[in-house]
């Protein structure tokens, strides 16, 4: 079968968009400047082929390469398959939470394309025989939720859909959009992650099998269905083929979401944002869960992480700006377990005396400890994740650190951070619900 055009059902007329610099998901943006309504949506795009779905759409995306833009990198059409192959009546969860803080990709997606998204998710469900789709979104997105409302009633008088779409809006705190906080939440739990096994492919909403996909992912998997995999991989690299959205911040000249080819070099994406403003001293790829990077970036690629790049100037403090993340993450577990009540608190607070305090030698042994105890023994990822950002800041700023177990804070210790860290303030327990 040619995998060109395995499912692509397109009208003739429709041409796939390749927008400006090789945009697909942002190309209708660069054309009309704003967020498409259905109308827009369909003349644009055509409808989904919808009737192909189920047959071939699985297929398609195993070919196309399609990984998760979420944060996991997982194999979609792995998932896909994996799902549609369980007994039982599957459900599909589009997940635009979005926890991450340096990352705006989904909701900006969100805003300018909801139709490709929940195109992406309906043709999904038709793949895995599932009847219903769950969109959940952030509930301090206030306006964010109008907007997807106000698409799914266009949807809903056009008759676009035989599946359900169920839009709910849930708390918003880092470990919620975990999928197994979205599972908890709509089995009438709280939106914080269960251990696991099961996975939700196995036992998800109402114990069926359950395919939980990022906003974005689901939008590639809606152009995929369209154009083909062929069409799909003639962006990206053999290894990651097709685009990803980014979120580019701090010392950039234009920071914003853009548009990249999967295998960007670091150095290749901060020139969609016009490039850095002055010398950078690191990058933090990935998020709050990520890495921080080091010159030179043009041999370095995006990672499978959050779709983030914050570029740190060289002047600022590496250690302070880890230090605060650390802090809002210890804040953000869900603490249900011994890494993220007493690890995950003790590793942000030897950080903090590290990056502004008078702190010895003894911080970096405490520190190497507690790092080497957290991964691997909590009940989600929430661990792993600050230790591998903590682990990345004690090496790539080496030096610093000695400077500061020697001689005290730096001079720019204390300077206005480049990462835009929100308050550290512990949910609630009545928040979860």
């Amino acid at each position: 079968m040619n995998p060109e055009t395995v499912t692509t059902s397109a009208a003739p007329d429709i041409r796939p968009p390749d927008g400006p610099h090789g945009t697909r998901l942002l190309s209708g943006w660069y054309e009309t400047g704003g967020p498409a309504g259905l109308a827009e949506h369909l003349e644009r795009y055509s409808p989904a082929p919808l009737a192909a779905a189920r047959s071939t759409l699985v297929s398609a995306v195993q070919q196309a390469g399609l990984i998760g833009r979420g944060g996991g990198g997982f194999p979609t059409g792995r998932k896909l398959a994996t799902v549609a192959g369980k007994r039982g009546t599957a459900v599909v969860i589009a997940n635009g939470m979005e926890s991450e803080p340096a990352s705006h990709k989904d909701q900006t997606l969100l805003f300018l394309a909801p139709h490709l998204v929940l195109d992406g998710a309906v043709l999904a469900a038709e793949a895995v025989g599932a009847p219903t789709v769950h969109v959940c979104l952030a509930r301090t997105r206030e306006e964010q939720y109008r907007g997807l409302a106000r698409a799914l009633e266009e949807r809903r008088r056009a008759g676009t859909d035989r599946i359900a779409l169920r839009l709910h809006s849930l708390p918003h705190h880092f470990v919620s959009s975990e999928e197994t906080s979205l599972v908890n939440w709509l089995n009438g739990g709280e939106a914080r992650p269960l251990a696991t096994p099961p996975r939700p492919f196995e036992k998800g909403v109402g114990r069926h099998p359950t395919l939980v996909d990022n906003v974005e992912t689901l939008a590639h998997l809606a152009l995929i269905a369209r154009y083909g995999p062929g069409w799909f991989r003639e962006r990206g690299s053999a290894q990651a083929p097709g685009t990803t959205l980014v979120t580019l911040s701090g010392a950039v000249r234009s920071p914003g979401v853009y548009e990249v080819p999967m295998g960007s070099s670091v150095a290749g994406a901060l020139d969609a944002a016009g490039g850095p403003t002055e010398r950078l001293g690191a990058v933090l790829a990935g998020g709050f869960f990520g890495n921080w990077l080091t010159a030179p970036l043009d041999g370095t690629t995006l990672g499978r992480g959050a779709g983030v790049l914050a570029a740190l100037p060289e002047d600022a403090c590496g250690l302070a700006e880890t230090a605060a993340a650390l802090a809002y993450l210890a804040a953000q577990s869900a603490r249900q377990c011994g890494p993220c009540r007493f690890g995950l608190p003790s590793v942000a607070e030897d950080f903090a005396e590290l990056a502004w305090g008078w702190p010895g030698a003894s911080v970096l042994d405490r520190l190497n400890q507690r790092l080497g105890l957290l991964p691997g023994r909590g009940a989600c990822r929430h661990p792993d994740g600050a230790a591998r950002l903590a682990a990345s800041a004690l090496r790539v700023f080496g030096d610093d650190v000695l400077r500061h177990v020697r001689r005290g804070p730096c001079a720019f210790a204390h300077a206005p951070l480049t990462l835009r860290v929100p308050s550290a303030r512990p949910p609630e327990d009545e928040e979860w619900r």
